[in-house]
């Protein structure tokens, strides 16, 4: 692992965090019904390669490929009882490609379902679940964890507390994914930033931002600056990170297609960078030429 932990390169500021991993799989060939997860098992050569791509585009930390590694994800593949070893693997590959020099961060998705009354799930199972995958995660060899991708605040809460019951002085980033709303911004499940933000800082988590989205790299740019605004007035002690998409996608021949151009994504990254948010990466659509940008620019701003 680096020298410098991965908490206080946090602290010290600019981090550069890799782009998608779904759609660099798609680029390789693998069915989208596929479970991605478990390639971590059957296909750790073309993880560890998308990976290795992203570092030699100038990241400075992968993600490891996990998003939907809980139980309850993985029981729709017919994977139950399987999340402890493909999150292990996840990690290891991983910690192999980045080797000592650059970072691995476990990454920590939602279930899939919805908290009763709405769905089916347990609060106490779940949490459960998240920390069986987080610890999976950490004996893997990461250096921290991401969860990311989360609508609801009451399952983004179980995922930060499990996560931190078994992070140690690993750091923990939260990231929730916003779509537009007239004039707002909200999670699927209706949560304003302002909301995210108050309920999330008191968990004593080392990052706060987004992801994902149907946003256009405009909407991403002023979400920043909201989130921005919104945390510096409650904390000026937590980071904030953001992975956009590569803009929206565009529906061709029944296929969703990100045309946004790797300069185009990192002018906007700079944009988002100056408003303040000093962790970024990329989400859906993006791959190492967009990483490449970001950083080309980014690290010597």
């Amino acid at each position: 692992m680096p020298g410098t932990s991965l908490k206080e390169k946090i602290k010290q500021g600019t981090l550069v965090l890799d782009g998608a991993m779904g759609t660099q799989l798609i680029a390789r060939g693998i069915q989208v019904v596929k479970c991605n997860e478990y390639l971590n098992i059957d296909s750790a050569d073309i993880i560890f390669d998308i990976h290795k791509a992203y570092l030699l585009a100038g990241c400075d930390a992968v993600i490891t490929n996990t998003f939907g590694a809980n139980e309850y994800a993985l029981s729709r593949h017919g994977l139950v009882g399987q999340a402890v070893r493909i999150n292990n693997a996840g990690a290891q590959i991983a910690r192999r490609a980045a080797g000592e020099e650059k970072y691995v961060l476990g990454d920590i998705g939602p279930s899939g379902d919805f908290m009763a009354p709405l769905g089916i799930l347990n609060p106490d199972e779940l949490r459960d679940a998240f920390a069986a995958q987080a610890e999976a995660l950490s004996s893997g060899g990461v250096d921290g964890f991401i969860i990311e991708t989360m609508t609801a605040l009451d399952e983004t809460i179980l995922a930060v507390e499990a996560a931190k019951s078994v992070a140690g002085d690993l750091p923990v980033l939260v990231s929730m994914s916003f779509d537009r709303a007239g004039d707002s911004f909200n999670t699927m499940m209706g949560i304003g930033v302002e909301n995210a933000v108050s309920k999330i800082l008191p968990l004593n988590v080392d990052a706060i931002g987004f992801n994902c989205g149907s946003l256009s790299l405009d909407q991403y740019v002023a979400l920043a600056e909201e989130f921005a605004a919104t945390v510096r007035a409650l904390s000026d002690d937590v980071a904030i990170c953001a992975e956009p998409n590569a803009g929206k996608p565009e529906l061709v021949e029944s296929k969703a297609v990100y045309k946004v151009s790797p300069e185009d994504f990192a002018a906007a990254a700079e944009k988002i960078y100056s408003a303040g948010v000093k962790i970024i990466g990329g989400c859906c659509g993006t791959g190492p030429a967009h990483i490449e940008a970001v950083a080309g620019r980014i690290k010597t701003a």
